[in-house]
């Protein structure tokens, strides 16, 4: 059995009802959100995350299937939401990170890819002294259940992440784009491998294919995606105040 842990994630376990996790303390972030740009976000979040974050699409297999992400910062291991460790007080926490050090993985039995996915953990939050998730009997603690509520939560709008996801490809509704400026300190940004809807686009739909966008909530998600490109903006100002705070 060959489980594929998701990004961020370094090595990651099943998570079974005897074990115990030492669980983070409250406001502590995973690793991998201090040395990103990016983070995946979801369908549900598009009308809340699009108010601090620009979001866009990506694609890892050349355009063939895409994801949608809140940029973080305009350097390639940079996030400008973080300040002394801690995440800022008013800006949306994508549900990705919150759900850590837990996720819903995909496991491949003898080369195929199970339907199902499994709860598990990451391998060095498991301990002895750890907090119990379950009680002897296998019934869920108080302190399992949001978490669990968050996973199943979580998974079910990755589905409808993948279905928006591949309405936009299908419709040919996607274009790359690349966010180019001069930094306050001199130099040169270059943001490249990102996606956009392409506005003019819509126009040309026909009635089923608008249809569909509206029944399955796509085109409101897809004004929040273009109204949050306005926030490149902002994560510029972010970049030139943290240079500016540095030069002090």
């Amino acid at each position: 059995m060959d489980i594929n842990a998701p990004f961020g994630f370094k090595e990651i376990a099943p998570f079974y009802k005897n074990q115990k996790v030492s669980l983070p303390e409250a406001g502590a972030l995973p690793d991998f959100l201090r040395t990103t740009n990016a983070v995946p976000i979801s369908y549900t979040e598009f009308p809340v995350a699009f108010r601090d974050f620009p979001l866009v699409f990506i694609s890892t297999d050349e355009g063939k299937s895409f994801s949608p992400v809140a940029v973080l910062g305009v350097a390639a291991t940079e996030n400008l939401f973080i300040d002394n460790g801690k995440w800022e007080t008013n800006a949306y926490l994508p549900a990705y990170a919150r759900r850590y050090p837990f996720c819903m993985a995909r496991v491949t039995l003898d080369a195929v890819e199970q339907a199902d996915r499994l709860v598990c953990v990451e391998k060095t939050f498991l301990s002895d002294t750890g907090e119990a998730m379950f009680d002897g009997e296998g019934k869920s603690l108080p302190r399992w259940q949001p978490i669990e509520r968050l996973l199943n939560d979580y998974e079910a709008d990755l589905e409808r992440t993948r279905d928006m996801c591949s309405i936009l490809s299908d419709y040919s509704l996607l274009e790359p784009f690349t966010m180019q400026a001069t930094l306050k300190d001199g130099g040169p940004m270059n943001l490249a491998g990102m996606y956009r809807v392409e506005e003019k686009k819509l126009e040309f739909l026909n009635a089923a294919q608008h249809r569909n966008l509206f029944k399955k909530g796509v085109m409101g998600r897809i004004y929040t995606h273009l109204l949050s490109l306005d926030n490149f903006a902002r994560l510029l100002a972010r970049k030139n105040a943290v240079a500016t705070a540095k030069t002090a």
